[in-house]
């Protein structure tokens, strides 16, 4: 199952620990079946992020990761890259990688600018910033990282007009000044969020003999 391809990358990051958080019976039962901790949340999770609050109560850490179960083409050294970013005490962090124009147009395809510093200015579903004079569009990766403090305050934050207008949570954190990193992922990832996609995924890892 393509959760245990997400697993089996994540827990070759030293240090961490690898737990599946779901709603769903079945996927625990599968996580479990193939050597994996999983667990159990409420089903009133309106979001991953919640999801992974309702975890953090249970179990204390650092920072957590928000690695979602459709990224199986996800590398180990992109995972690697990020654990050790979020080591630096960034409150909140995510990724991005080089996107040309064509893909720009895709409101599937999120895109984020960001500083000088490395800090997002802003995500959205439209070709940010607008080509006039030259496209330098970044493709963000749908991969979260969060201090402890932080991931449990964004959680009581109140959805922002932002957020609701674009259908993108991150916004929420930069409408209330939560400050986002965002590095640049080694390699590219594709997430399953078609039909399309999920057909791209299968070829990729055909090709590589999975």
């Amino acid at each position: 199952p393509m959760i245990w391809w997400v697993w089996e990358k994540a827990r070759r990051v030293k240090g961490a620990e690898v737990l599946v958080a779901t709603d769903s019976k079945e996927i625990y039962r599968v996580v479990e079946n193939f050597g994996g901790k999983a667990v159990m949340t409420s089903k009133r999770c309106p979001s991953g992020t919640d999801r992974i609050a309702e975890v953090a109560k249970k179990y204390k850490a650092q920072y957590y990761i928000n690695l979602q179960g459709d990224e199986p083409l996800i590398k180990v050294e992109t995972l690697k890259k990020f654990n050790n970013t979020l080591l630096k005490g960034f409150e909140m962090a995510t990724m991005d990688f080089p996107l040309d124009e064509g893909q720009a147009q895709d409101p599937n395809v999120v895109k984020v600018v960001k500083d000088k510093k490395g800090f997002a200015l802003y995500f959205s579903r439209a070709p940010i910033p607008y080509p006039r004079n030259k496209g330098i569009f970044r493709k963000h990766i749908g991969i979260y990282g969060y201090k402890r403090e932080t991931l449990l305050k964004f959680v009581k934050l109140k959805k922002a007009p932002l957020e609701e207008a674009e259908g993108l949570e991150q916004l929420r954190a930069l409408y209330n000044g939560i400050k986002i990193y965002v590095t640049e992922a080694p390699y590219d990832s594709i997430s399953v969020d078609t039909p399309e996609d999920a057909l791209r995924v299968e070829e990729i890892l055909k090709k590589e003999g999975i």
